[in-house]
């Protein structure tokens, strides 16, 4: 499951970026990017880059001689987050995986991923693969996503969708919102070599300034718009309906407010 909903290909970038970005990734890209530029590092590789909402920040803040890689599973992200960029500014994008990364051992300072972990099939392999590309005294600055306990909106996402499908409803929601047990993933971290982990929960009060957007965002902004076209049963714009509906009821009409949480892990590779 974890293979299929990391396929971000098609009109998914543009909803993401859009709709989704201002929503759920923005605040904490700027948490993550500035952990990320606390030490100055001189090489810097982002993984699971996406549309480049976290790249942007990290060259506004890095030294211009810092060397900026940012690189993506999915070339349709990837092209969003180059638009995002001068011709003279100093990033390169390349598309990776992040469970084999085509880069050099040592070959980084510092490696940030915002969530993307979730997505990896083998999380342990790209645990390796990070430490691997990291040179001695090197950090990975990554989050992840906590359960539906702590982010709503999420679970009334999940079960609005469920709904219209009797049979296998669409499980996207399940693999971003379920990898956060911070001991099993320290656990990972400290069995590839990394040392001096830090962990903080991060909660934010989010506003959303116009719900349709957001529930736009969450329909057609990630892979669940394929599983739903897969079953041909629902038309997406009926389940937007209710999605919008189900989350005016929880947090106010527009703008209504919801609360967000995350997980930000800092390990070195010593």
């Amino acid at each position: 499951m974890a293979k299929q909903a990391a396929r971000f290909v098609g009109g998914i970038p543009a909803h993401y970026d859009s709709r989704l970005g201002p929503h759920l990734f923005v605040d904490y890209a700027a948490d993550l990017a500035r952990r990320a530029t606390a030490a100055r590092p001189a090489r810097v590789l982002e993984i699971a880059a996406g549309t480049g909402i976290v790249t942007r920040l990290l060259r506004d803040t890095l030294p211009e001689s810092t060397h900026l890689m940012a690189s993506d599973l999915n070339p349709p992200m990837l092209e969003i987050a180059r638009q995002k960029f001068g011709a003279d500014e100093k990033v390169e994008f390349q598309p990776a995986d992040a469970t084999a990364l085509p880069f050099d051992d040592g070959a980084f300072d510092a490696l940030v991923c915002q969530f993307g972990v979730m997505f990896f099939p083998d999380k342990d392999r790209s645990y390796r693969e990070a430490y691997r590309v990291l040179a001695s005294g090197g950090r990975y600055h990554f989050n992840v996503w906590d359960s539906f306990a702590f982010n709503p909106f999420a679970r009334i996402s999940h079960e609005t969708i469920g709904r219209f499908f009797e049979q296998d409803p669409p499980a996207f929601y399940t693999v971003p919102f379920d990898y956060h047990r911070i001991d099993g993933i320290k656990a990972s971290l400290m069995g590839t070599g990394f040392g001096d982990i830090s962990v903080h929960v991060r909660k934010i009060d989010q506003t959303i300034p116009k719900t349709q957007s957001f529930a736009e965002g969450i329909i057609f902004g990630n892979p669940v718009i394929d599983e739903i076209a897969a079953r041909g049963t629902t038309d997406p714009d009926t389940i937007v309906a209710a999605l919008t509906a189900a989350l005016n009821r929880a947090f106010g009409q527009d703008p209504g407010r919801m609360p967000l949480q995350a997980i930000v892990f800092s390990a070195l590779k010593r």
